[in-house]
């Protein structure tokens, strides 16, 4: 099965949901987002296909929420931080022929598995 995880190996959670993938037998394409970035586009479609409003995809205790006043962003606000700061891009999402999930709780990647 092809698998793709977007991945901040500094993430714990993320970390956790990658060594689930290998534990299932696959190898994942991984996205490390903050050096590879998605695009605005990229982004919202990872959003939508995961079953989330873009606020369920934002980390809201990183500094820049706060500094960027962020809480009472609309959506499109919030995907332009989110691609100019990607930190604040909640995570892992993990994609798979299957479906597209964010792996809080790790066990919603086997949904798509």
């Amino acid at each position: 099965m092809d698998a793709t995880i977007y991945h901040n190996p500094r993430c714990s959670t993320s970390r956790k949901a990658l060594e689930h993938l290998r534990e299932a037998g696959i190898e994942p394409t991984i996205v490390r987002y903050l050096d590879e970035v998605p695009s605005r586009a990229e982004l919202a479609t990872l959003i939508s296909d995961a079953g989330l409003r873009v606020r369920d995809a934002v980390r809201t205790r990183e500094a820049e929420y706060r500094e960027l006043g962020l809480a009472e962003a609309d959506d499109d606000a919030l995907l332009d931080a989110m691609v100019a700061h990607p930190r604040l891009i909640q995570r892992p999402f993990v994609v798979t022929e299957k479906g597209t999930r964010m792996a809080r709780p790790l066990e919603s990647v086997d949904e798509i598995l």
